[in-house]
């Protein structure tokens, strides 16, 4: 269990159209929820949606099977690894998380401050 069913901050039944609608309403930079990615992947379950500078970033949660963890984004060395889900949001509500835009290759980071809830 990614600890997640129970969190204000889960959109269950949420697309990523409803997503990023939903942030674009808040308008509010580290507005944030978590989805369920569209692909039925089990190395990446959910999606962590954030809203900042204007821009609604989709970023995958990838489960790491061989240590059953989580973690953000690409595989990368040296990558931070949570044992659930609401670690992540923990983690980054209290430090900033790194958002990446590929198409403009820059790079800006926010903490997780607003939950969304989808309506």
């Amino acid at each position: 269990d990614a600890g997640v069913y129970s969190k204000a901050w889960y959109a269950a039944t949420c697309d990523r159209k409803m997503a990023e609608d939903a942030l674009y309403r808040s308008n509010k930079d580290g507005s944030f929820l978590i989805r369920k990615s569209s692909g039925q992947d089990s190395r990446q379950p959910y999606t962590l949606v954030v809203f900042y500078n204007r821009r609604v970033y989709n970023i995958p949660i990838r489960f790491i099977e061989s240590t059953r963890q989580y973690a953000l984004g690409r595989e990368k060395s040296g990558e931070e690894r949570f044992d659930s889900v609401a670690e992540i949001v923990e983690n980054h509500q209290r430090t900033s998380l790194v958002l990446i835009d590929s198409q403009n290759n820059t790079k800006d980071s926010t903490k997780l401050k607003h939950i969304v809830r989808v309506s």
